[in-house]
C-alpha cells in the first residue's frame, strides 16, 4: 500500500495511506479508522498465515457477505469480524459510504490470490492501472466522500495519487512480492528490455544473485511512471480544506520521498527495501510547506 503515513494501497497493510491521524478532523477519525481496519483485515486474509488459496478465497467471500450485511445495517450474531463490521456499519449508516468502493477493494484482494495461484501477470500498464483502480483508488474516493468533494477533476487527481502510491509500493517491494508469486511489472515494459517473469525467479530473500542491468533499468522507468502520476494528482492538495490538505501534502511527499530513496539505491530494490523513517520527517514537512507556493520539477525521464 508506500511508505508514508498510513491508509491504501492494498498490499503492505496500506502503509502508504494516512489513518485517522491528528491532522484529520476529529469527527472523521472514526469512519477513516473503520475503512482502514476493513481494508487491513482483508489484506491479512489475503496475505497472512498459512491458509491455502482456496481457504483465503472462501474467507474473502464470507467477508464480502458481511460487508453486504453491514450496508443493510446488520452485524450478524455469528460474525467472524465484529470488530470490523460493527464500526463499519455505523460509518456506512452515518456517512453513506458507497458499497461499491468497499467491494472494489475486496475484488483486488481476490485478484491477487487468483493471479498468484495461476501464475498470472499483467499484460501492460493499462491492466495494472485497472488493478490500482480497485486496490487503491477506492480509498482516496472514500476519503473525498467524507470530505464532501465529488467533482470529476478532484476524483481524477485522487485516483492519480492513489495509483501512484500503489505503484510505489510495488517498486519498493519486489524483494517481498516476488517470493510470494506476485509479479506486478507490466509485460510490455519487460519485453522492451528482453525480460520475462522467469528472469526474476532468482530474486528471493537472502539471495546472493545480482539483478541484471535490464531489471535495474526497468525499475528506473516504472519509478518515473509513478512519479509522473503523483505529480499529476498533486494539485488536489490545494483543493482540500485545512488539516485534510496538510495530510494529503504529507502523503504525496512521502510517496515522492520513497521514489527518491529508490533512486538513491541505484534503482536496485531487488536487494534492499527503502522505507520512510523518523529522520525523514523534517524533509517531508519542509516539502509539504513548499507545496503551497510551487510544485517540485519533474526529474528527467530515464531511457525507455
Amino acid at each position: 500500500m508506500p511508505a508514508t503515513p498510513h491508509l491504501a494501497a492494498a498490499p503492505a497493510h496500506y502503509e502508504n495511506f494516512p489513518v485517522a491521524s491528528w491532522l484529520c478532523p476529529p469527527h472523521l477519525r472514526p469512519p477513516i479508522a473503520a475503512i482502514y481496519h476493513f481494508a487491513r483485515t482483508a489484506d491479512d486474509i489475503a496475505d497472512e498465515g498459512s491458509a491455502s488459496p482456496a481457504e483465503r478465497l472462501a474467507d474473502l467471500h464470507a467477508y464480502r457477505e458481511e460487508l453486504a450485511a453491514a450496508v443493510r445495517g446488520e452485524v450478524p450474531p455469528e460474525s467472524r469480524w465484529p470488530h470490523v463490521f460493527g464500526p463499519l456499519a455505523h460509518s456506512i449508516a452515518r456517512h453513506g459510504l458507497p458499497e461499491d468502493l468497499l467491494a472494489d477493494l475486496l475484488s483486488a484482494f481476490v485478484q491477487d490470490i487468483e493471479k498468484t495461484r495461476d501464475r498470472g501477470t499483467y499484460a501492460d500498464r493499462a491492466e495494472l492501472l485497472d488493478y490500482c483502480r480497485r486496490s487503491a483508488n477506492p480509498v482516496g474516493r472514500l476519503l473525498l466522500h467524507l470530505y464532501g468533494v465529488h467533482d470529476a477533476t478532484a476524483l481524477a487527481q485522487s485516483d492519480a495519487i492513489c495509483s501512484a502510491l500503489q505503484l510505489i509500493n510495488f517498486w519498493q517491494d519486489p524483494s517481498v512480492d516476488l517470493p510470494r508469486g506476485r509479479f506486478y511489472f507490466p509485460l510490455t515494459d519487460c519485453d522492451r528490455r528482453g525480460l520475462t517473469p522467469e528472469n526474476f525467479k532468482v530474486f528471493a530473500p537472502l539471495s546472493a544473485a545480482e539483478p541484471p542491468q535490464e531489471a535495474i533499468n526497468l525499475i528506473a522507468v516504472v519509478v518515473y511512471w509513478a512519479r509522473e502520476l503523483m505529480h499529476r494528482g498533486a494539485p488536489l492538495v490545494h483543493r482540500l480544506p485545512g488539516r485534510a490538505g496538510w495530510e494529503l501534502r504529507l502523503v504525496v511527499q512521502g510517496g515522492l520521498r520513497i521514489l527518491d530513496k529508490i533512486e538513491d539505491l541505484g534503482f536496485d530494490t531487488f536487494s534492499q527495501r527503502p522505507a520512510i523513517g523518523k529522520t525523514d520527517a523534517p524533509v517531508l514537512l519542509w516539502k509539504a510547506v513548499r507545496m503551497r507556493r510551487q510544485s517540485a520539477p519533474m526529474k528527467a525521464a530515464p531511457p525507455r
